[in-house]
């Protein structure tokens, strides 16, 4: 399992491993392996299967000195352009049920633009034309390989990891506008991170998750109540949408979310602290900024 972290230092950009507390610096990598990589994670994912068999085998670069975690000045989203981002709606049983929907047969979804993806610490930016602003916690599966009708067995095949996902959702419009493009799309409203983890060694359909606002616990859950697991959602989109390397897609949220608290919702405010949280993954921790 290898965590994968574009950061900046020393007003650079750059990109590495994560091992504990320290960053192995793609420039060190090269230097280790003797090979050359690509300028972004983009294309390390696209070539990635040329390079897989070398981390599994290596061991050394955990030997390193490397460059403190607390040392970057900035830990950036992992992806910055994803061919697509793909999300499933009402995915988790509970969370059809607390949002009066029935279990469909197949779990809605939709794309939200590249524009809104943000750091994993970074503000999301609230504009005027919403008011009731919502917090889902996710797991996000990042694809390897291009991928056309697959079949459920081989689905695991072609995902190169794995990724915590925030879907900011401005409820008030996705309701006004009975679908759900433009009430998730706006810019800044899909933190991602904080870092790409490997699929080696990760279970994708059994793993806590939960969501925190100012520190009160609202989501907690696990992937194993997913209506659709990770090799059926891989599968079953790739039947009619091919999917790419760097594809997003956001396998949905479980209960809890605000728009639907009892005994009234409890929408996101101006300067609330959000922190998501997805096991073997690390978390997001993002201030809501009306502007």
């Amino acid at each position: 399992m290898v965590k994968w972290i574009r950061y900046v230092r020393d007003n650079e950009e750059d990109y590495g491993i994560l091992y504990e507390d320290k960053i192995i610096p793609k420039g060190t990598l090269e230097k280790i392996l003797k090979l050359s990589f690509p300028k972004n994670l983009e294309q390390l994912i696209e070539s990635w299967e040329n390079y897989q068999q070398k981390f599994l085998d290596l061991q050394g670069y955990k030997d390193e000195e490397g460059i403190l975690l607390s040392d970057v000045s900035k830990v950036l989203p992992p992806l910055l352009d994803p061919p697509k981002i793909i999300c499933l709606g009402l995915n988790y049983y509970d969370h059809a049920k607390e949002s009066n929907m029935p279990i469909p047969d197949e779990p809605p979804i939709f794309l939200k633009p590249r524009t809104c993806i943000n750091g994993p610490y970074d503000d999301v930016i609230v504009p005027p034309i919403t008011k009731q602003v919502d917090y889902e916690v996710e797991l996000a599966i990042i694809i390897g390989k291009k991928a056309k009708r697959v079949s459920e067995e081989r689905a695991l095949g072609y995902v190169f990891g794995y990724i915590c996902f925030n879907d900011i959702s401005a409820r008030d419009l996705q309701f006004k506008d009975k679908q759900w493009t433009r009430g998730k799309s706006l810019d800044t409203f899909a933190p991602i991170g904080p870092w790409i983890v490997t699929k080696d060694e990760l279970n994708p359909d059994n793993l806590t998750l939960s969501c925190k606002v100012n520190g009160e616990l609202r989501q907690n859950s696990s992937t194993k109540f997913m209506i659709y697991k990770s090799s059926k959602i891989v599968s079953w989109l790739s039947q009619g949408i091919t999917l790419e390397p760097g594809d997003i897609i956001a396998t949905g949220t479980p209960s809890g979310v605000g728009a639907f608290y009892k005994p009234e919702p409890k929408y996101l405010e101006d300067g609330d602290i959000v922190e998501c949280f997805v096991e073997g993954i690390g978390s997001l921790r993002n201030r809501i900024v009306f502007k």
